[in-house]
């Protein structure tokens, strides 16, 4: 039998982590928000809660609910994703392993006693605290790395810098209200072009570049909120990829995992 481990959060270092432990044969369930506040969709399990099903980098996964649909999506082959923000699953599913990929980046109060290995992506976890192990989740000499002591850096609040572009990449919402997003992702824009509407008010592109990541329409937005993504690049191709960030840290998830000899003896495979 094959391990089971359940992901808490399906945005992209989530799904970089499910698709990781996926094809590496274990069971995987991602648990989400009913509207999951997800900006890079086209590479994020959780956009199955919006459109049903999604594919990406050719790993299935489809919108369920309850243990029933959970079970035959893994006989299926397809990775499983559901509406259920408070782990309501737990009572019943006993995973293997949980990992909480929420990146709420700051102090997460959580039970060590939810799963046999619990792990934390990035800022908010502790070794020993409140996780098992965390995977290091900020860019550098340390990105992917397993902790099993202490914490994780802390959230600097800096973006990747991309062809000279930091903050100028990231769109924040200009005031609370819902989201309408004015364009698609991978969708080619130029400097001064409206990307979205929050309360009337427009957001538009600081730089030609590709629309590589927005919320979903009909999300409520907080004012200063990371609402979507514009990347210098303009290779449209990236939107369809799995970020190299995402695959490191999946890795060090898998590592986390395979480095305990309990779960190690019951890994299939």
């Amino acid at each position: 039998m094959s391990l089971v481990v359940c992901i808490r959060g399906g945005g992209d270092l989530g799904s970089g982590a499910a698709l990781r432990l996926h094809r590496a044969g274990m069971r995987v369930v991602v648990c989400e928000l009913a509207k999951p506040l997800v900006v890079r969709r086209t590479v994020a399990f959780a956009e199955a809660i919006y459109s049903t099903e999604i594919t990406v980098e050719g790993v299935r996964a489809k919108c369920v609910s309850g243990q029933s649909e959970i079970m035959q999506a893994w006989a299926e082959g397809v990775l499983p994703v559901t509406d259920d923000p408070n782990l309501a699953l737990l009572t019943w599913l006993k995973p293997d392993v949980l990992v909480d990929a929420r990146l709420l980046k700051k102090p997460v109060d959580f039970h060590l006693q939810a799963s046999p290995l619990v792990i934390g992506l990035g800022p908010g976890f502790t070794a020993g605290v409140n996780c098992h192990a965390v995977v290091e989740t900020k860019r550098g000499h340390n990105l992917g790395r397993v902790y099993w002591q202490g914490a994780g850096e802390p959230d600097s609040g800096i973006p990747e810098m991309v062809l000279g572009y930091v903050e100028e990449r990231v769109l924040r919402a200009p005031s609370d209200g819902l989201l309408k997003g004015l364009v698609t992702i991978g969708q080619r824009v130029v400097k001064g072009q409206p990307l979205a509407e929050v309360d009337g008010q427009l957001l538009t592109a600081a730089f030609d570049g590709v629309v590589r990541g927005l919320l979903a329409n009909d999300v409520a937005v907080k004012r200063g909120m990371k609402v979507g993504d514009l990347d210098p690049r303009l290779d449209e191709n990236l939107v369809t990829l799995v970020s190299d960030k995402s695959l490191a840290v999946g890795g060090g998830v898998l590592e986390a995992v395979l480095s305990r000899p309990d779960l190690r003896a019951r890994y299939s495979g």
